[in-house]
């Protein structure tokens, strides 16, 4: 209680505590027999160990599971990584063939002759620029080459795959014998007519 609330209450309004009559007497205790309806023990204790053995046998399967998932990433990255090596192997194989020295040595293989005065066409206007002349055999545009030591040891092409890249350019060439058929354009750049 607070001390206002305490000096504002006098002795009279105090409550006033009183003794039940018969608390000195002694209660009376007496000691009940067992029911005869026992639970089944034995019940509960299967099923709690049931429930924790399923337990168990979840958590060991879901182990099995991660470690065999985690196997399969480290056989992945062990494959993403030879496979990078692979590709960067044939990348730099890929560059050396596609040198400049590389590509004149398989054009002179397959009888290619390069020209050292070459001719241009301007196809704003059809005009020809430069003296067109015919080149003539013998290695010209390979000696100004810089020699590439990478090179050596590549085979080079001798023939034309049958159907390949070569065939269809030759298909698209004028045939010996024959004279250009000079172009006309009228407005810029000739296009095709689309819709």
């Amino acid at each position: 209680m607070s001390d206002n609330l305490a000096r504002v209450l006098t002795a009279d309004a105090r409550p006033q505590f009183t003794e039940r009559p018969g608390a000195d007497e002694r209660r009376h205790i007496e000691i009940v027999s067992p029911s005869t309806h026992k639970r089944p023990r034995i019940v509960y204790a299967l099923s709690a160990v049931a429930c924790v053995g399923a337990i168990v046998i979840a958590q060991l399967l879901l182990s099995v599971g991660i470690s065999q998932g985690a196997y399969e990433i480290s056989a992945l990255r062990a494959s993403q990584v030879e496979l990078g090596r692979t590709a960067d192997s044939v990348s730099e194989d890929l560059i050396r063939v596609s040198s400049p020295q590389s590509l004149a040595a398989n054009a002179e293989a397959l009888g290619m002759v390069s020209n050292s005065t070459p001719a241009y066409l301007r196809l704003s206007d059809g005009a020809v620029l430069g003296a067109p002349t015919s080149a003539s055999g013998g290695q010209a545009g390979a000696v100004s080459l810089v020699p590439n030591s990478l090179l050596t040891g590549v085979p080079l092409v001798t023939q034309v795959p049958a159907g390949g890249q070569g065939a269809s350019v030759a298909s698209g060439a004028p045939a010996a014998g024959t004279t250009p058929v000079a172009v006309t354009v009228a407005d810029g750049l000739p296009s095709p007519t689309t819709r």
